[in-house]
């Protein structure tokens, strides 16, 4: 079998000229799913009817390609689906035990279908925290996929994308798709190695998702690369797809880069430290102007989100009858944060939409100079699942992994993370956040921070 390149335009390219078939490549990944040794069964909570599916797609595919007929760009490229995503045929879970019984979808979400439509074969569903409640990724009903550093030790992937994560890193998908509330993309690309992608959030319909906020809820990707990424988010978008569109590092020179220096940097451990001004030093070697940056607004975003925020409310109002005939079976740390919603008067839920409202147009008036806002995905490599058995270990926790991220989110912004560090070293990642409803560009600086880290692989 024919070892596929990383990234997903070189695989594309690689099945168009005949050098790989879609067949191998879904082999390979089921392969590795399966593999006893590895993370496969506590990555998927569903490998498609047995995966005869996903085969019959890729003979399919393979069969178009042969006959010299047009195709979709990633026709043939094996995609994993985070559990939250209704596709025909499957039950969407949600990473718990409550939805088991319920009917199967009965059809695609539509940026599930826009993925199929783009030629990607949905390999199979990906564990994650339960209801998309964590940023650690920690599931006691489905089990937790290790991240790839340090397995021995069985670190946190990351979530609430957990599952999304691991197979991109293990091997067993091409690519991702997750979502991201909070940084549900970017916090397990940043504690795996990868690239994670958080779009401008109403650019990708969130409709057959089972939400978590909808005020803050997107679609994304985790990757290998930025253009991964990229084609990725043009196929959930519903948009074409050239590879020769892809962005190149070519089109950006001396970026204007905004350093974030308050909030985002409190508790951050030596690690990501040291290896986050390394990375920035790199770029400004490279010519990015960087500049430092205080937005003494982020400050307030603890308080104004102190009663749950968005997602408690909102979750709470789709969770409500469950919680009534199924409240035993919820994850105790998701059912608390859920039922938090409780906490809000009509009133603080309207002083809460119109704060954020205020705190957008001062991020305007305050970033919206620099091509991107540069921080730290997360403050903190990836601890061990064995210490946060502890409930307080786990709640700080996940509120540090979640800090930084969620700033893109409340500001209704686009970001990615991108790996900074050396390889065979602790995973870190390097946040850049860009303009509402800019992603293209976001993209562009991004292909030139990936080129000058050292991190596109073939």
């Amino acid at each position: 079998m024919s070892t596929a390149p990383q990234s997903l335009l070189s695989m594309a390219e690689a099945l168009a000229d005949g050098r790989l078939r879609s067949r191998d490549l879904v082999e390979q990944a089921l392969d590795r799913i399966a593999d006893p040794q590895g993370e496969g069964s506590r990555t998927f909570v569903a490998v498609h009817a047995a995966a005869a599916a996903a085969r019959a797609a890729a003979d399919e595919s393979d069969r178009l390609r042969k006959l010299g007929g047009p195709l979709p760009a990633l026709s043939g490229l094996p995609v994993s689906v985070k559990d939250l995503f209704d596709e025909a045929g499957s039950v969407t879970k949600a990473g718990s035990r409550i939805l088991e019984d319920a009917a199967p979808a009965t059809q695609d979400a539509p940026a599930i279908a826009n993925v199929r439509k783009a030629g990607l074969i949905s390999i199979g569903r990906t564990s994650m925290t339960e209801f998309a409640f964590s940023g650690v990724g920690i599931n006691p009903h489905t089990g937790t996929p290790a991240n790839p550093w340090d397995r021995a030790n069985r670190r946190i992937p990351g979530g609430s994308s957990s599952g999304a994560a691991i197979s991109v890193t293990d091997g067993m998908a091409a690519i991702g798709i997750g979502s991201d509330t909070g940084g549900s993309c970017r916090i397990p690309a940043a504690l795996t190695g990868l690239v994670g992608y958080k779009p401008t959030a109403s650019r990708i319909s969130t409709a057959g998702t089972v939400p978590l906020s909808f005020t803050l809820d997107s679609i994304g990707s985790l990757g290998r690369t930025v253009s991964c990424c990229w084609a990725a988010d043009r196929a959930l978008s519903g948009q074409s797809i050239n590879p020769t569109d892809a962005p190149v590092a070519d089109t950006v020179s001396a970026p204007r880069l905004g350093v974030l220096r308050n909030y985002v940097t409190a508790g951050v451990d030596d690690t990501v430290a040291r290896t986050y001004e390394q990375a920035l030093q790199r770029l400004e070697q490279a010519g990015a102007i960087l500049t430092d940056v205080t937005f003494p607004e982020l400050g307030t975003l603890p308080e104004i989100n102190a009663l749950g925020g968005f997602p408690a409310p909102e979750s709470l109002t789709w969770h409500a009858k469950l919680i009534e005939d199924h409240g035993d079976l919820y994850d105790p740390f998701v059912l608390k944060r859920i039922l938090r919603g409780k906490e809000q008067t009509a009133v603080d839920y309207i002083t809460l939409r119109l704060r954020r409202r205020s705190l957008i147009a001062k991020a305007a008036e305050a970033l919206d100079a620099y091509d991107a806002i540069l921080m730290p995905t997360v403050p903190i490599i990836a601890p061990r699942i064995d210490d946060l058995q502890d409930d307080a270990v786990y709640a700080a926790t996940n509120l540090l992994l979640l800090r930084n991220p969620t700033i893109t989110n409340f500001l209704d912004r686009c970001a990615i993370s991108l790996p900074c560090h050396e390889q065979g070293s602790a995973p870190v990642g390097i946040m850049a956040m860009g303009h509402h409803m800019r992603d293209d560009h976001l993209f562009s600086v991004a292909a030139w921070m990936e080129q000058v880290l050292g991190q596109t692989p073939s």
